[in-house]
């Protein structure tokens, strides 16, 4: 182990909930405003996952009110205080920028049957 990696293993989250891409996921987010601070809780699809370490991010996708937004989140920030799966998805592609282009229904993922 080089001396980067001993460095980050202190910053490194341990108790991030396993999920992958298409699960349906709760992301609690502090928000600063002055001197306050809130969690404000971001809801929507796993359409793509990357990197590793202290550089992993994840991107979520919701819509809201009939338009699709899209929110990058470094897995390790503290900022994120927690990732709740809501529903596992079923899907066979890494990254799902195909939900980009489809509206309502046909914008849906399948949920894994366990």
């Amino acid at each position: 182990m080089n001396q980067v990696e001993n460095v980050e293993e202190n910053y490194l989250k341990k108790d991030i909930e396993d999920f992958n891409i298409g699960d349906n996921v709760k992301v609690h987010v502090v928000i600063r405003e002055g001197e306050k601070e809130r969690i404000q809780i971001f809801k929507g699809d796993v359409i793509k996952k990357r990197g590793a370490g202290l550089g992993a991010t994840f991107t979520v996708r919701k819509i809201s009110f009939g338009i699709g937004v899209e929110r990058i989140f470094p897995l390790h920030s503290q900022m994120i205080k927690k990732i709740e799966v809501v529903r596992k998805g079923k899907v066979r592609q890494a990254k799902l920028y195909y939900l980009r282009e489809l509206k309502g229904k046909a914008a849906r993922i399948k949920e894994k049957r366990t």
